[in-house]
């Protein structure tokens, strides 16, 4: 497993409201674009994904008017060159909105494509927003009762308190499953993750279940919010994040 012998400076999340006429484009920059990602100066590690409503998870969830880039960079004057270079101007062409947030890992814990791209954060205290980032690869042959058992964990997390945006991603449109929540901070965060009945039975589930074959769940600072949060979903009324330029 090649991983990161220090903890990333920045990592970065693009998220991008396009309109449906532009969807044809869209597709073509989720095939062309994942190796130039990968190519700019200072990316340690880049994926472009898919997002769904945040509503249900599972394969009907999809968003085709959302997509997203998740950028671990080398250094904050690396992700600066990102909205100049071909990719980062190839979406902001297309899009009708967009935001940036500028993340801090706290922890993270398994593999993503057989990696530690966020290495192994020492954590910190972290006094405002926090985004939480699951991501799985499932077993084929265990698919389907994993999408059964999502309905009562995304229905709890709707209303979940502290809650400021949620939504699926993904890199393919089956068995490539996760998640992004904002929470207001990290004890609302821990209170839905451990003390929420639908998701600590979930959580139980799983070991018995084997679901996945790789799974990672990361948690990160987040330190700005730049452009436009209803691309989102976020709660903008009694919004507490510090720093935001929103």
């Amino acid at each position: 497993m090649n991983e990161p012998e220090t903890v990333p400076d920045l990592v970065t999340l693009h998220v991008w409201r396009i309109p449906r006429t532009a969807l044809p484009r869209a597709l073509a920059r989720m095939a062309l674009d994942p190796r130039r990602l990968r190519a700019l100066p200072g990316v340690r590690f880049g994926k472009l994904l898919g997002t769904g409503t945040g509503t249900g998870f599972g394969p009907g969830d999809a968003d085709p008017t959302r997509w997203a880039v998740l950028t671990v960079w080398d250094s904050p004057a690396a992700a600066t060159r990102f909205a100049g270079s071909p990719v980062g101007r190839a979406w902001s062409g297309i899009a009708r909105s967009g935001v940036r947030l500028d993340l801090r890992p706290v922890t993270s814990r398994g593999a993503w494509s057989r990696r530690r791209p966020f290495g192994a954060p020492a954590g910190g205290p972290v006094a405002g927003p926090v985004l939480a980032l699951t991501r799985a690869r499932l077993r084929p042959a265990r698919a389907l009762t994993f999408w059964r058992a999502v309905p009562p964990v995304a229905a709890a997390l709707h209303t979940a308190p502290g809650l400021l945006a949620r939504f699926g991603v993904g890199e393919a449109p089956l068995g490539w499953q996760g998640t992004v929540s904002v929470w207001r901070d990290p004890t609302d965060l821990v209170a839905f993750a451990y003390r929420h009945p639908e998701h600590r039975a979930a959580i139980t589930r799983t070991p018995t279940e084997r679901w996945y074959a790789e799974e990672l769940f990361a948690r990160f600072e987040v330190r700005d919010v730049i452009g436009d949060r209803t691309v989102l979903g976020w709660v903008v009324d009694g919004d507490p994040a510090k720093g935001g330029r929103a």
